[in-house]
Parts: C-alpha cells; sequence; structure tokens
C-alpha cells in the first residue's frame, strides 16, 4: 500500500487556488477505498487564504496473460 502512495504522489500536480490564484500545497493523502479499485484522495491546501481543495487517484487492475501466471512445474506424489 506504501508504494501505490508513493506512486500516486509523485505522480500528482498540484490544483491551482480559485481565490488566490496560486498553486495549492500538498497536506496529506489517505486511502478512501480498497475493494474493488483502489482510491487514493490526495488533500491540498492554499498556503495564502488556507482553502482546501481534493484530487483523487483511482489505479486500475493490472493482470498478466494467463501464461505468464506462477504455476508449479512438476507435481510432486507422495510414495
Amino acid at each position: 500500500m506504501v508504494d501505490r502512495l508513493r506512486s500516486a504522489a509523485e505522480q500528482l500536480e498540484a490544483p491551482t487556488c480559485p481565490d488566490c490564484h496560486i498553486e495549492m500545497r500538498w497536506y496529506r493523502s489517505e486511502l478512501l477505498a480498497d475493494e474493488p479499485v483502489p482510491v487514493i484522495a490526495h488533500l491540498f491546501v492554499c498556503p495564502h487564504c488556507k482553502r482546501a481543495a481534493q484530487t483523487e487517484t483511482i489505479f486500475k487492475g493490472t493482470l498478466g496473460p494467463p501464461d505468464k501466471l506462477s504455476a508449479p512445474r512438476f507435481m510432486a506424489h507422495a510414495a
């Protein structure tokens, strides 16, 4: 989960305050939903007027093709 938060924060672009027209500062991130699709909310605050804003990051499921899934190669039988 920490890796998801870290990667989401790296790709984040701060919103602009509608009142002051300056870039808002990141305040914190929190997990809104984990199932079925992870959703992370990022909260921002304007350093001048203290107005808050929120953006969300939604992760898409990544499943590998069936031939790339791990499975045992040989079955062991007890004698």
